[in-house]
């Protein structure tokens, strides 16, 4: 249900940012955004003041305002920020600048990948899965690549809900299936 709800700000965010006269870039939005993320879980106290009922709404935008001004947002951010606090969401937080993130990468056709190797790859082998990536998905596809020595050998990538299985681990474990079956 949050996140949902969290896509449904998210989305009417991402609809100022294209809009044909947008105030910032979804770029400089999604850097704000994360700005704003670090202040938040880098200090307890202001995570515990924002996600508490007992704060008002009043506060809390004070405390947004401050935030804003020190730090630079934009006001276009500061406003995106006072809805969420206003609607009393502010647990959607930690969830809005992914989704965000995901949403201006669906307007830019571009998808995240999880690419997990289960050895150390070169920028070759790095640039040929992600060609091969973007070609399977008709998307222009940015990885983000980790090393998993349990995967034995091959790789493992995940585009959002989307797993791609070459690993020697994932061919046994299809093996031991069939031929238990």
């Amino acid at each position: 249900m949050s996140e949902a709800l969290a896509g449904r700000y998210a989305n009417a965010f991402v609809e100022i940012l294209f809009s044909p006269n947008p105030p910032l870039s979804p770029e400089q939005a999604v850097t704000e955004l994360r700005a704003f993320d670090s202040m938040v879980e880098s200090a307890p106290d202001l995570h515990h003041i924002l996600n508490s009922p007992a704060v008002s709404r009043v506060r809390k935008r004070g405390v947004i305002a401050k935030l804003a001004e020190q730090s630079g947002l934009s006001i276009t951010v500061r406003n995106f920020l006072y809805v969420v606090i206003d609607r009393g969401r502010t647990s959607l937080l930690p969830v809005l600048r992914e989704k965000v993130e995901t949403f201006i990468d669906a307007r830019r056709g571009v998808a995240r990948a999880v690419v997990a190797t289960a050895a150390a790859l070169n920028d070759e082998q790095k640039a040929s899965i992600s060609a091969e990536l973007s070609r399977v998905t008709g998307k222009q596809v940015q990885c983000e690549f980790h090393w998993d020595p349990a995967l034995l050998g091959g790789v493992v990538a995940r585009i959002g809900s989307t797993v791609y299985d070459g690993s020697v681990r994932g061919k046994l474990t299809a093996l031991k299936s069939r031929l238990t079956a």
